[in-house]
């Protein structure tokens, strides 16, 4: 290399002077500086993609561990024609001995590559590293996943759920429907059709503006109905809580104070399963009841809202069946503390 070429590095005050250019200036230095980083990385010695610097060189891969390997062997090449031979990407197996001094002539270093014991000891402490790395993520995977003593006690609340709750209230197929007071009504339903009245009314007014002749459910034979599913829940409750070995071995007095605390809010819960959050009706079985039944039984729509309110909320969460099973067995376990009160629902 000629001495008129040396490349001259610039002083302190040069680089101060520098480094207080017009913003313009730095601008467009930096958008150089990208513009390098963004361009793909070529390997010194065969100018094939190069995937970053190995023994103090930009190399590829290859080159690389030819380097390395002639090193480490202690290979002698020996050129056969005039040592010049071109190393590209393509002919840089033809000759390793002009590949190699070709490796040497842009800086790769011999002192720089490791033997292989050393080499093997860097990975085993890369691996360790990586272990150590990965261990809380496996703790934390360990930490959330259940126990064989949980995964025995949610079998067991499965299989009590299962044995004692009807979702189908197949024990309501036959059940008769309810007495009917026709009221004359201005705004007849046609008939014509042979169509029936909804089953399930989405609001009170469609609910009494759907008959030929207004049919309202009689106060005293909507009354047994409700009376009749809510005793047919609760039965179902207590047979779920009986057949759960830890409720079963508690003193008598305690089963009874807690299925006396919680066995409306379990009946609640239950309910939800069988609730159709498109229609706000639940689905009894071949029987479907709104809160606009309830509201023409006579019981007050201030206290039926918040429990609709609630439902839909309940069901928005999009609970498993193991969920509401678990949920159930707290709720029975932990009377008045796990369900909201109406006025926050």
């Amino acid at each position: 290399m000629m001495a008129g070429s040396t490349m001259q590095y610039p002083s302190d005050s040069e680089s101060r002077s520098s480094s207080n250019s017009s913003s313009p200036g730095i601008a467009a230095l930096s958008r150089s500086d990208t513009n390098l980083e963004d361009e793909e990385k070529i390997c010194a010695v065969c100018g094939d993609r190069a995937t970053g610097y190995h023994f103090h060189v930009m190399t590829c891969e290859g080159c690389k561990g030819f380097f390395r390997r002639t090193v480490i062997k202690g290979v002698e090449f020996t050129c056969p024609f005039t040592n010049s031979c071109a190393i590209t990407k393509a002919k840089r197996r033809q000759c390793q001995a002009c590949r190699y001094q070709k490796c040497l002539a842009v800086g790769m270093r011999k002192d720089m590559i490791m033997s292989n014991e050393r080499l093997q000891l860097r990975r085993a402490l890369r691996h360790q590293k990586q272990q150590q790395e990965q261990s809380p993520k496996v703790e934390s995977a360990k930490s959330l996943s259940l126990t064989a003593e949980q995964e025995k006690l949610i079998e067991i609340l499965t299989e009590a759920h299962h044995k004692n709750f009807d979702s189908s209230f197949s024990q309501f197929i036959h059940y008769q429907p309810p007495v009917r007071l026709y009221i004359h009504s201005v705004r007849p339903w046609s008939t014509q059709d042979g169509s029936c009245p909804p089953l399930c009314p989405l609001n009170h007014e469609d609910y009494l503006e759907s008959y030929s002749e207004e049919v309202l459910p009689d106060v005293f034979s909507m009354l047994p109905i409700f009376a009749d599913i809510s005793t047919f829940m609760i039965q179902q409750v207590i047979q779920f809580a009986k057949a759960i070995p830890a409720f079963r071995s508690l003193p008598i007095d305690d089963q009874i104070s807690l299925l006396k605390g919680s066995a409306l809010e379990v009946c609640t819960i239950q309910f939800n399963t069988v609730f159709n959050e498109e229609t706000n009706a639940w689905e009894c079985g071949q029987h479907c009841y709104t809160i606009e039944d309830s509201v023409l039984a006579g019981f007050q729509r201030i206290f039926l809202e918040p429990l609709l309110k609630f439902h839909v909320s309940l069901r928005k969460l999009k609970l498993h069946e193991a969920e509401y099973i678990l949920l159930q067995a707290l709720v029975l376990f932990s009377p008045g503390s796990c369900m909201p009160n109406c006025s926050c629902c």
